[in-house]
């Protein structure tokens, strides 16, 4: 990894402390946010992980957009006010929607784990990504990498199954890769820029 990026923040997942969700139906480990001293009803952004053991509702988070990653677990439907299925969730394939949509949490195979990132809307905009393999990718004014399944290399620093590195700049392109090859590897990239962006 670049000098440029001396001040990076090695971030591991597992041992974040748990939280509930903000309607308490779920569990979530929260990675980072912005303002870091901002509450569930002011950040600018919001990184977490989320546990979901039962079918629940999502937490309504007015002005926010987010998008969701499936992480663990057989899959998830996500019902609308009448009850239908408005997106099917598959593992590694981020889906985006508006915080203050009234959606529900199914199950279609018993618990799951997902990726969240949260922004508000007018302010702060997200790329979010899954790698399977070698890429060069850009930074944003935030940038996070979680390595979710798999050791990777990201420039000079490794990091492990949820590990994860989180830095504030813009940076030229980073080289990011698979330790081991012939194993399934995943990794999440997530680029957060100021909207408009300046």
């Amino acid at each position: 990894m670049s000098a440029a990026l001396a001040g990076v923040e090695r971030i591991d997942v597992r041992a974040l402390p748990t939280q509930h969700w903000k309607n308490g139906a779920g569990t979530t480990r929260e990675v980072a946010r912005g303002p870091a001293d901002a509450g569930l009803d002011d950040f600018d952004w919001r990184i977490s992980l989320a546990e979901i053991e039962r079918d629940a509702p999502f937490s309504s988070f007015p002005g926010i957009e987010r998008c969701i990653v499936l992480l663990q677990g057989a899959g998830m439907d996500l019902l609308g006010e009448s009850g239908g299925a408005v997106q099917t969730l598959n593992r590694m394939v981020p889906w985006t929607f508006d915080g203050e949509r009234a959606l529900s949490a199914r199950l279609t195979g018993g618990p799951c784990s997902d990726f969240n990132v949260m922004t508000r809307r007018g302010r702060w905009r997200a790329d979010v990504r899954v790698l399977h393999g070698a890429a060069a990718v850009a930074s944003g004014h935030v940038t996070l990498l979680l390595a979710v399944e798999g050791a990777w290399q990201v420039g000079k620093e490794p990091i492990e199954p949820m590990q994860a590195l989180l830095w504030h700049g813009l940076e030229a392109p980073i080289a990011v890769g698979p330790r081991s090859q012939g194993t399934a590897s995943a990794l999440i990239h997530v680029r957060l820029c100021h909207d408009p962006f300046r």
